[in-house]
């Protein structure tokens, strides 16, 4: 990750990588905790979005909640298959061409957005089936094209999982390939810093990564 990048980053100032719909089988139960503590400054679009009345729920923080999940067949059955159905709902295209806005959030109301809008998506079909919003943490990355990106990470017993516009598997974090730069608060509204942590690249054995439309500007 060149300098510049890891600033726009952490400012906030990021762009989301190409989609791609490959398929895998990761192995569900292999993932490690990713740790954080301190402050990170807010995606800008996430600062807009949560200050919207009409989303402010999305962004909000109950500490009574559970920070983690049981990850049982079941709900894994659920997730793989809420980031399957949203990737294949939200038609992809930047900000800058729906709005003619360098960055904008929402709920991809127009049925079309970038990685910020599967990610709100997302979480919010799983929080209406019953999982814990403090469990469900918005992350930002460097991914594999080394462009900024919003991710949607599952905090669980055995692990954090990503879930991500950009594949249609749901992988532990450290098995991205992306470099981690911050996520959303689990204690407050706010974010943390992540260090840059980095797993090893992704490589799903069954069907490879494969090119398609520009999911669009990022945070």
């Amino acid at each position: 990750m060149t300098p510049r990048l890891l600033t726009l980053a952490l400012m906030g100032l990021l762009t989301c990588g190409s989609v791609t719909t490959a398929n895998a089988n990761p192995r569900a139960w292999d993932s490690i905790p990713i740790a954080s503590k301190g402050d990170a400054r807010p995606p800008i679009g996430w600062v807009q979005f949560c200050g919207n009345a009409k989303y402010a729920a999305e962004c909000a923080v109950n500490v009574l909640e559970a920070e983690k999940v049981e990850l049982t067949p079941k709900l894994w059955r659920l997730v793989t298959a809420t980031n399957v159905a949203v990737n294949r709902a939200i038609e992809p295209v930047t900000d800058m061409d729906q709005w003619g806005l360098v960055e904008r959030w929402d709920m991809a109301e127009s049925g079309r957005g970038d990685c910020d809008e599967y990610v709100n998506v997302k979480r919010k079909r799983l929080v209406d089936a019953g999982l814990p919003r403090r469990a469900l943490r918005i992350v930002v990355v460097i991914d594999d094209e080394n462009t900024g990106h919003a991710v949607l990470m599952l905090r669980t017993d055995k692990g954090d999982f990503i879930l991500d516009n950009k594949l249609n598997a749901v992988l532990p974090w450290h098995q991205t390939g992306y470099i981690f730069v911050k996520r959303e608060s689990a204690d407050r509204i706010g974010w943390v810093p992540l260090g840059g942590l980095k797993g090893p690249p992704a490589s799903p054995p069954e069907s490879p990564r494969r090119p398609a439309q520009l999911a669009g500007t990022k945070p």
